[in-house]
């Protein structure tokens, strides 16, 4: 797959880079956006998606961020790029943004403020080429249906978190440890926690001695010092 146009350029606030209106472009373009979450996921689907629909690849915009602040390196560009006229392609309404408050507001910003045409691919009612000014009631069934499925995007979003931490709790309560393995402490380590309390060595010294990381041989004396602890009180 061709490589896509990605951007570096930081900034707070893509509302605060609009103007009233965009200028109207020239040529009409077709400009596509992706998003995934995490570097980890794969965006092949949504590139597939829009260069179907006929999005040069040239003109597909990706990021590979967490939506959660909208700090978007590649959507920021997006946004200066389109013009009053041009089209953007979205695989799904959900691309925009990751609540549904954050969809409503940057759908405005593009249809109203600068007067760009955005298609949803998963939701064809929602293809505002389709539509005209005078177009009041096919304008107010969008607007409803916008306005629903970023409801449900949202709160789709807050059941996977819910019953994230749900599972997490359950697997805790039935012992599971989560992390990796705490580090296996060396034969005769106590002999070097004693040292190191006594003040014969540093910790530095008493970790290299074990063969392992300073921070881990100081969790090992708070461990070994509990355990001392709970001795004397019995």
């Amino acid at each position: 797959m061709a490589n896509l146009k990605t951007t570096n350029l930081k900034v707070e606030n893509p509302k605060a880079t609009m103007l009233d209106s965009a200028p109207k472009s020239s040529t009409p373009k077709m400009y596509g956006y992706a998003r995934v979450s995490t570097t980890g996921q794969n965006e092949d689907r949504q590139i597939v998606s829009l260069t179907e629909f006929g999005v040069p690849e040239k003109n597909i915009l990706l990021d590979k961020l967490s939506g959660k602040d909208f700090n978007r390196p590649s959507y920021i560009k997006l946004l200066k790029k389109l013009r009053q006229g041009d089209t953007l392609v979205l695989s799904s309404v959900d691309r925009l943004g990751r609540d549904y408050d954050e969809i409503i507001e940057q759908w405005r910003i593009i249809t109203k403020e600068i007067k760009a045409y955005i298609v949803v691919i998963d939701l064809p009612i929602l293809d505002t080429r389709m539509r005209d000014d005078f177009d009041v009631t096919g304008t107010l069934i969008a607007d409803v249906v916008l306005a629903l499925f970023g409801y449900v995007a949202q709160k789709e979003r807050e059941n996977i978190r819910t019953r994230q931490a749900e599972g997490i709790a359950v697997a805790k309560a039935k012992g599971i440890v989560f992390g990796r393995p705490p580090k296996e402490k060396p034969l005769g380590f106590e002999e070097f926690v004693e040292k190191y309390i006594q003040g014969e060595l540093s910790s530095r010294e008493a970790a290299r001695a074990v063969n392992t990381p300073q921070s881990t041989f100081l969790k090992w004396v708070r461990e070994y010092c509990k355990i001392l602890d709970v001795v004397g009180s019995n």
